[in-house]
């Protein structure tokens, strides 16, 4: 069954208020069971019995049914299906999801889905149909990942020692697993507790290390994104809250709790990327430095 995904079916809702409202709507529900079924059809037809997740954004805390999701995990069809759904009901968290050379599901605008397989499912899918669902097919492959200035420091043995090393000195750690303002955990590590974090860490993240932060709260940190944390600053994983974009005041972020802030803006000296169980690295990232 494998072979070259030159086929996109981009499948939407008929509603134009199922269209707007998503979730919301009415309608909504009868979309979603048509789409489960359009979805579960596509999978039998595809063969595709596990689909790996990529590109994971988390925006809000992750549902208990989702816990664990991490780029690179494998989930079986029931599970995809419930992403898919969760996608186009516009409550994430988003993802694509792939089965390499069968078919790969990615969400679209105004709760639409798009599945990209090869041309013989897409015959077989042909003659696809539904009361609240509409089906549009196009001759285009998946956009492939492009990270144009790609991370190429690994978090392995010898970046651990380093930052052991470091951790004599107040010492972070910020994990980004996912993209989105729920996509990291931060830690304080120290020369007893460094090996432990590393082992925590999942793979195909991005790690970014900051010694001796200036964490003071001042105003001109509040136009820029900041992360704000919890005193004192404890080894172990980090009570932190992330301000995407900044925030209009400072008592805005004390008012939670915070007493301590870090800009975004100091990570990108030190960062490298957690490598697989098999020690290659699959995770892409961004640098966060100059090209």
């Amino acid at each position: 069954m494998a072979g070259e995904m030159g086929k996109e079916l981009i499948i939407s809702a008929r509603s134009e208020r199922v269209r707007v409202d998503l979730a919301e709507a009415a309608a909504w529900s009868a979309y979603a069971a048509e789409l489960r079924q359009v979805l579960g059809a596509v999978l039998e037809k595809s063969g595709a019995d596990l689909l790996e997740v990529g590109g994971l954004l988390v925006s809000e805390p992750l549902p208990e049914e989702h816990r664990g999701l991490r780029n690179g995990v494998e989930v079986r069809p029931p599970r995809a299906i419930g992403l898919a759904e969760g996608m186009a009901a516009g409550h994430g968290p988003y993802c694509q999801l792939t089965a390499p050379g069968r078919l790969q599901i990615e969400s679209g605008w105004d709760g639409a889905v798009h599945l990209y397989t090869t041309s013989e499912v897409a015959a077989d899918l042909a003659g696809l149909h539904g009361e609240g669902v509409t089906f549009r097919w196009r001759d285009t492959a998946p956009e492939p990942i492009e990270v144009s200035n790609p991370v190429d420091a690994v978090a392995d043995e010898g970046f651990w020692v380093r930052v052991a090393e470091d951790s004599e000195r107040l010492t972070l750690v910020c994990e980004r697993w996912a993209y989105g303002a729920h996509g990291c955990r931060w830690f304080r590590v120290t020369p007893e507790n460094t090996a432990e974090v590393a082992r925590l860490l999942w793979p195909r993240s991005l790690v970014f290390v900051a010694t001796e932060p200036e964490l003071n709260p001042r105003a001109e940190l509040l136009e820029d994104d900041f992360t704000a944390f919890v005193a004192p600053l404890l080894p172990g994983e980090l009570a932190h809250q992330n301000y995407p974009g900044g925030a209009d005041t400072l008592s805005e972020v004390t008012d939670e709790g915070f007493s301590l802030m870090l800009a975004d803006a100091v990570l990108g000296d030190r960062c490298a990327v957690v490598p697989d169980a098999d020690g290659v690295v699959r995770g892409q990232w961004e640098s966060p430095g100059e090209p």
